[in-house]
């Protein structure tokens, strides 16, 4: 990976743990799960409101580390208004950016947010950061209120 484009993904982690966007938890949800990683202690709550099959809002609030809050701010974004069968995708281009396996860059510029989360391959530890919000996001779905 480029200098420039690292340091484009930093920025957009660095944005995303800053100002996380869909930040706070839905008042009436349809799901609700919690999701805690005890090796560094990054907590979150998710919460969604599905219509039908269809993401309406996803929501989070979280007490973790840069890399989970961002990327629980990242999937919030990526996920609303697509249906759940649009899921399994995201999440297998995401399982490839923390492997540090080379995309396309057509699934690159389409998820350009999503993509900063490949630097997190070279942090093998911290995959686990980035990865909480996705299987909270799953406990959630399983956890219809």
């Amino acid at each position: 990976m480029s200098e420039d484009l690292n340091e484009l993904y930093q920025s957009i982690i660095l944005d995303h743990n800053k100002a996380p966007r869909n930040y706070g938890l839905l008042d009436a949800p349809t799901h609700k799960a919690e999701g805690y990683n005890p090796i560094c202690g990054d907590k979150i709550i998710v919460t969604l409101q599905l219509d039908t099959e269809r993401f309406k809002e996803v929501r989070f609030q979280t007490a973790s580390c840069a890399i989970c809050k961002a990327s629980a701010s990242i999937m919030a974004v990526a996920l609303r208004g697509k249906y759940l069968s649009e899921l399994e995708v995201l999440e297998i281009l995401l399982n490839k950016l923390l492997a540090g396996e080379e995309l396309d860059g057509n699934a690159l510029s389409t998820n350009s947010d999503l993509a900063a989360l490949s630097g997190v391959s070279k942090f093998p530890s911290r995959i686990k950061c980035a990865k909480l919000p996705w299987q909270t996001l799953h406990s959630a779905l399983k956890n219809p209120i």
